[in-house]
């Protein structure tokens, strides 16, 4: 059994890991957690100690086999907490993280595997990022940003790579929440905006930070 603070460094070596590089620097987590960078360093050594993490100092941070799937399991925890609170008690999309956040750190793999049968085994969370299985194995769906699409082209709104709940709260109200049918009317070049069409019906300009956090499957 883990610390609420380990198991949070491990999901945050986890998510940087996966979307910068391998290696992750004793600094890229400190600005994730907001903590000085001497607090990361004793909490690595503590995860090395436990074989969790490989670290070197000054080489930065990579996890073992045993920190990824204790990595993958919170992140199992967070998604499927977030799913059954939308899906079950009604909460909105930019309403849930906070609560899972909390959630996640609940220690009975029974509790998880009956909510997970309860759902229905779900392969993706409300914001449409995919769920692990039991066994850690991940559904990884091909999709890529509003902003990287070619005029013409179109697709399904299918994840969002940014999670406040301002953000979220924003695409709600625009009409761009998942499911939603984009095609791509034209791109902007002087301020990188994007004039789409939502659900083959109005067309609407979206900024170049919006179009970059909306994650489409073609």
């Amino acid at each position: 059994m883990h610390s609420f603070t380990e198991e949070n460094y491990l999901k945050t070596i986890y998510h940087l890991s996966s979307t910068n590089s391998l290696v992750v620097s004793t600094n890229q987590i400190a600005e994730i957690t907001n903590t000085k960078a001497a607090s990361v360093t004793d909490m690595l050594k503590k995860l090395s100690e436990k074989k969790l993490i490989n670290y070197i100092r000054y080489q930065g941070v990579t996890l073992t086999e045993s920190g990824k799937n204790a990595a993958l399991n919170i992140i199992r925890k967070h998604r499927l907490w977030e799913f059954f609170l939308v899906e079950k008690l009604g909460f909105k999309w930019d309403e849930v993280h906070d609560i899972a956040e909390e959630l996640e750190h609940i220690n009975s793999e029974s509790l998880i595997n009956r909510l997970d049968d309860f759902l229905g085994n779900p392969s993706a969370d409300p914001h449409g990022d995919p769920i692990p299985d039991r066994k850690g194995a991940i559904q990884q769906k091909k999709m890529i940003r509003i902003s990287e699409m070619n005029q013409s082209e179109c697709g399904i709104i299918s994840g969002v790579s940014e999670h406040s709940s301002i953000f979220l709260k924003l695409l709600e109200k625009l009409g761009l929440t998942l499911g939603t049918h984009v095609l791509v009317r034209e791109k902007i070049e002087f301020d990188g905006s994007v004039i789409i069409q939502i659900n083959e019906q109005n067309d609407q300009s979206i900024s170049r930070e919006l179009a970059k956090n909306i994650l489409i499957m073609l």
